[in-house]
Parts: C-alpha cells; sequence; structure tokens
C-alpha cells in the first residue's frame, strides 16, 4: 500500500464523509431504522458524530447546526417531509438489535 501523507489522508476521508451526507440526503426513502438495523447507524449518529468532533476542538456547533449539516435540511423539516411510521417489523428488528448491543 502507498504511503499517504497526514494532510492528503484528513482530506480524503472529508471527501468520503462529504459523499456519504449527500448520498444520505439524496435517498429520502431510506428510513434511519433501516440504517440502523441493517448498519448500526443512522443519520443522526453521523450528526452527533460532526458535533462530538465539533465539541473535541472546541468549535460552537448546536445539535441542530450538525444536524442540518447531515439532513441537508432543519431535522423537523426533514421528518415532516420524509420520515414514516416505523413498522412493526422494523421495530421489532431495531429491538432484537439493540439487546444484542
Amino acid at each position: 500500500m502507498h504511503e499517504i501523507d497526514e494532510t492528503t489522508r484528513t482530506e480524503l476521508e472529508a471527501a468520503v464523509f462529504r459523499r456519504l451526507v449527500a448520498h444520505l440526503q439524496a435517498r429520502t426513502d431510506v428510513q434511519n431504522i433501516d440504517l440502523m438495523n441493517l448498519a448500526g447507524f443512522c443519520r443522526n449518529c453521523l450528526s452527533n458524530w460532526l458535533k462530538e468532533a465539533a465539541d473535541a476542538r472546541g468549535l460552537p456547533l448546536t445539535k441542530e447546526e450538525s444536524r442540518e449539516h447531515v439532513y441537508g435540511m432543519p431535522y423537523e423539516t426533514w421528518k415532516a417531509k420524509h420520515q414514516k411510521e416505523a413498522t412493526p417489523e422494523q421495530q421489532a428488528a431495531f429491538a432484537a438489535q439493540t439487546e444484542t448491543h
């Protein structure tokens, strides 16, 4: 494997994060509960991780601002436009997954 300097690695990782966020913003049909059930994380997790990273650097970023960055709009707007009620099957899968963690 080629050696990648720290700055380049950080830039590549940032590009991947931006692409992931853009992908999730475009895929509003994919519900957070589905992401949680399949991958163990969702848009809210990404926004929380973003806020934690900002906090660690002493940067002012509110929970609402981090969510808007990930969702591409205010969280409440996204929920009203795109979030569906979780099915009993989705809820059961989520419950089973959280029991194992």
